[in-house]
């Protein structure tokens, strides 16, 4: 991570939870100084007393970026705590869902950089994505620091835009849930199979992060590795006979759900 912008400085973290913790040990684990991180927090837990951080004691008059943990409830009885620093060289960098670059703006000034992120939870084990996009009083070099504070938990990728976002919600946002229920599924279906419990559901944990893990290190498309495993006539062909015809439409759908749910929330 590029740290100078942030030891000269400084970076508030508004909200330490498991999201925000994540981000920090990251930060500084990368080398971020201690002494140029303030974080607000509540309820901060044993682990973020022990960091040494600058923990509920005010904000630096101008850091160099603030980025935005708390969830989108709280954001409104948060946000006074830094509002001063809205109209400012301040880099605002939200992981806040559902709350809009032009709400931001309407309560930190209009001319407030702002970088909304869409990350998700594998994050909490340096596993996550994160999406970004920003207003047009961001620059190049801003994002870039955005960017190098959301890769300490996993990939990056830009956006064209925030009318991108609810679409990224939809797919990586919530995405691991459908990973998880899919899970739930083939342990399910194990057990229908006949396999105990415990047996079905580590066969089911295993297989899909063992695939996954396979999918983000090969070289391979998704197509080519299915195909990797069907042999013509057998086991997995059988099966994907009848997963293949009803599974895209099904994710198609749940997908467009989901974004028409983050469009009616952002509204």
């Amino acid at each position: 991570m590029t740290l100078e912008r942030v030891a000269q400085g400084g970076l508030v973290l508004l909200g330490c939870g498991k999201m925000g913790s994540a981000l920090l040990a990251g930060w500084l684990k990368a080398g971020a100084p201690v002494a140029s991180v303030w974080v607000i927090e509540p309820n901060p837990s044993e682990w973020l007393t022990a960091t040494g951080v600058h923990l509920n004691k005010g904000v630096p008059t101008a850091p160099a970026v603030a980025l935005l943990a708390v969830k989108p409830q709280m954001m409104g009885a948060a946000l006074p705590a830094l509002q001063a620093l809205g109209n400012g060289a301040t880099l605002f960098v939200s992981i806040a869902a559902g709350t809009t670059i032009a709400a931001f703006e309407a309560a930190l000034g209009a001319s407030t950089p702002i970088v909304r992120t869409m990350p998700n939870t594998p994050a909490m084990v340096n596993r996550g994505i994160t999406a970004l996009c920003r207003n047009g009083h961001v620059s190049d070099a801003d994002m870039a620091l955005a960017v190098d504070l959301m890769a300490a938990v996993g990939q990056t990728v830009i956006l064209d835009g925030e009318h991108q976002i609810d679409a990224v919600t939809a797919v990586s946002g919530s995405g691991p849930a459908y990973v998880f229920h899919l899970i739930e599924a083939l342990a399910s279906a194990a057990e229908a199979a006949g396999l105990s419990p415990a047996v079905a559901m580590q066969l089911a944990r295993a297989t899909v992060s063992g695939a996954g893990e396979l999918a983000q290190q090969s070289p391979d498309t998704a197509a080519q590795l299915r195909i990797n495993v069907t042999s013509p006539g057998g086991t997995t062909a059988a099966a994907l006979a009848v997963l293949m015809p009803e599974l895209p439409g099904l994710m198609t759908r749940a997908v467009k759900a989901a974004a028409d749910r983050g469009r009616e929330l952002g509204k």
